[in-house]
Order: C-alpha cells, then sequence, then structure tokens
C-alpha cells in the first residue's frame, strides 16, 4: 500500500517535470490532482468520518504504514484533537515481512513497528497514501493481527487508484484517481520529501495519451 513510485523521486529541480524509471522509460508530469490545501481538506474529512462511524474516538489507534502513512496518521490525528476532547493514540507498522512476495525478493525495513497502545478490543484505523493492488493492505492486517486482536480493522488512503489484486476496499478515501496501469501516483508530503505537500499523475513520455497537459483531474475530493 505504498505510494507507488514506479519511476522513482526526481532527483532536482530539472528533472521536476520529467524523470526516469528504472529501466530507462522517461515519465513526465501528466496532472496535478492535490495541492496542499486539497490534500488538508482531503484529511480533515476523513477525520470526521473517522470520528463519526466509530461514534467517537475514544476506542480508536491509528497506525501508519511507512513511509508517508505515518505522517498522513499523524496528521489526521492532530485534525482529530481539534474537534474531539480525546488524544488518538498513532502508531507505525513496517510491513516488510508481511508482504505476500517475501521470500521473493530481499526484505528491506522500512522503520520500527510501534503502537503505544494494547490494540486489543479497540478499532485500529490502517493508514496509507495509495492504495493500488491491494497486497501492501493484506500484508498491513496480518502485521496488525500479530499486535493483538482489535475489534475492527479499518483501512484510511489519501488516493484509491484502482488496480486491485484482492478483495480490499478502503473504508476512507481522500480522493478515487482512475488510473492506468502505466501510470505512476506521486504524493510528496512535506515532512518526508522535503517538498511542497501535492499529489501528481506521472506517466511515460513515449504514450502520446500521456503527454502533461497541465489540467488536474477531476475535482478535488
Amino acid at each position: 500500500m505504498a505510494t507507488t513510485h514506479a519511476a522513482g523521486h526526481p532527483a532536482d529541480d530539472n528533472s521536476r517535470h520529467e524523470m526516469t524509471a528504472p529501466g530507462g522509460s522517461r515519465f513526465v508530469c501528466r496532472s496535478s490532482v492535490f495541492d496542499a490545501a486539497d490534500l488538508q481538506r482531503a484529511l480533515t474529512r476523513i477525520a470526521h468520518e473517522i470520528a463519526e462511524r466509530n461514534h467517537g474516538t475514544s476506542d480508536v489507534v491509528l497506525v501508519g504504514l511507512y513511509t508517508r502513512g505515518v505522517a498522513l496518521a499523524r496528521r489526521i490525528a492532530d485534525a482529530l484533537s481539534g474537534f474531539e476532547s480525546v488524544a488518538v493514540p498513532v502508531g507505525t507498522l513496517d510491513i516488510s515481512f508481511h508482504r505476500d512476495d517475501y521470500g521473493m525478493r530481499a526484505a528491506v525495513p522500512q522503520g520500527p513497528t510501534e503502537v503505544p497502545v494494547d490494540i486489543s478490543g479497540r478499532v485500529v484505523v490502517l493508514v496509507d497514501d495509495v492504495l493500488y493492488t491491494g497486497r501492501s493492505a493484506r500484508a498491513a492486517m496480518e502485521g496488525v493481527m500479530e499486535l493483538g486482536r482489535p475489534r475492527a480493522v479499518q483501512l484510511a488512503v489519501l488516493i484509491d487508484r484502482g488496480h486491485r489484486e484482492l478483495p480490499i476496499r478502503a473504508d476512507y478515501v481522500g480522493k478515487n484517481l482512475p488510473t492506468r496501469l502505466s501510470e505512476d501516483v506521486r504524493v510528496r508530503l512535506d515532512e518526508v520529501d522535503g517538498e511542497a505537500d501535492g499529489v501528481e499523475i506521472w506517466g511515460p513520455v513515449d504514450d502520446p495519451s500521456d503527454l502533461p497537459t497541465g489540467d488536474a483531474v477531476g475535482d478535488p475530493a
């Protein structure tokens, strides 16, 4: 469930509108989906939906998936503290050793799994930036179950880009964003990337339909 960065991060300002994917394919920025204000509005809406669905947040624990899911979970917790009287605990989860391709490739730990409270009997909300095939979400659920027996597990994502390979659905979505398989959804967060918040769609430069237009895709959620 980590952000799909098939093309990698631009290395410098000169590559801001073009980058090279592993294998040599050139990717260009096709459209801007969220700016910083749009992104914050989406997270605030998700926070309200979490509180409404769970009749408050007294039993809620947010667990962010590395890397950007952790930052998003902390932002959602901050938003919840603005209108709920209970501070929502935030944990972190590394799914590296729970992936279904573990053993087929080297597992690279992303960070410590740390949850500050016992999750047994609580509602755990997994938080990530992009929902794609669903395989990372499955791994995250397996990781959570090793920590205790929550009353419920929910999933919050900033972007749902489609192309599911497993029967997994997010409970809270900042924006549903139809994409091509050839495209890359890039999420930037200031505290992770050192760049202004934003979400963009990138596509291969050799596909005419993927040339940059400068138009945003849909209305901000």
